[in-house]
């Protein structure tokens, strides 16, 4: 549980939380382990168990938290598990470009030719956009839920797509292998698009249509929304050697987007200010001793853990 997600709600609702700014202020990282060192000196309290030892484990986000209470709080925490935390994903620590790097990699290792497709469609739907009625052939091609309104929209939905089932690709269905085998498994003559939709539906199931369907934004999305714009800025772009076409990230319109949405601008050097990041290993060897982290090598968070 973590300060404005699920029933933690301060304020007394949910609007009223997520009003503006001033009330979002309280929605932060060093807030919610704050909470979590209160909750644990609590609980030893009132079980009366003050010399019992306690290891935090987080996974993602969690994980970053984990490493980081054990950093702040090590007199409540004795050490700490963090599994694919990317402590060093900010303040270009880590290079923009290593997520998606290793989306390509683990796609490659899946599939030369679902590799090679999937590189050589970004052009097809660009050139298909261009022509007259172009929109509306792509919007039939993909099965839209809507009319397409620019080839950014559909090429932005498979960008997702391709991270997703990276990020998440697991036993027993490992999705990866899944959009794989459907783009591998289509007809050698089918045009190259027919054999991305194939992944697509490969990866997705029968439905009446697959690309930008009506959706409802959870806690989760709103929320990481807010912390990504506050002080969470993971400044992920795509390089040039990848499977996507070329994307930098770029640091002012991110600013301005953010801006326009909550009034406040990020702060970009903030988390690398409060918990470190810089020479990590001079300050985990001086500081941060019984913190284990662990990265699935497979995970493309794992280039900034």
């Amino acid at each position: 549980q973590h300060r404005y997600y699920g029933k933690s709600i301060p304020f007394g609702s949910r609007e009223e939380a997520f009003k503006n700014a001033s009330t979002l202020g309280y929605f932060n990282s060093a807030q919610a382990i704050a909470d979590y060192a209160e909750i644990i000196m609590h609980i030893k309290n009132k079980l009366r168990a003050f010399y019992s030892p306690v290891i935090v484990v987080g996974g993602s986000y969690g994980g970053m938290l984990a490493s980081w209470l054990r950093l702040k709080y090590p007199h409540v925490a004795l050490g700490a598990l963090a599994s694919s935390a990317p402590i060093l994903y900010f303040d270009k620590i880590t290079p923009s470009g290593a997520y998606f790097s290793v989306v390509t990699k683990d796609f490659r290792e899946a599939s030369e030719t679902c590799y090679q497709t999937i590189r050589n469609s970004w052009s097809v739907i660009d050139r298909i956009a261009s022509q007259p009625n172009g929109l509306s052939t792509l919007s039939m091609i993909f099965k839209t839920c809507k009319p397409l309104k620019s080839s950014s929209e559909l090429k932005n939905e498979l960008e997702n797509m391709y991270a997703v089932v990276a990020q998440y690709d697991r036993p027993p269905r490992y999705p990866v292998t899944v959009v794989c085998g459907g783009i591998d498994g289509a007809n050698e003559k089918q045009d190259i698009l027919d054999k991305i939709f194939a992944g697509v539906v490969a990866y997705k199931g029968n439905r009446s249509c697959y690309i930008n369907p009506p959706t409802n934004k959870s806690e989760t999305d709103v929320g990481w929304r807010w912390q990504t714009c506050s002080e969470m800025v993971i400044p992920i772009g795509i390089g040039k050697r990848t499977m996507f076409q070329p994307e930098p990230f770029n640091l002012n319109n991110f600013l301005q987007e953010c801006k326009s949405l909550y009034g406040v601008p990020p702060r970009p050097h903030w988390v690398t200010s409060y918990y470190g990041g810089h020479n990590i290993e001079l300050v985990l060897h001086r500081f941060g001793s019984n913190i284990i982290f662990s990265n699935g090598l497979r995970d493309p968070y794992s280039r900034g853990g």
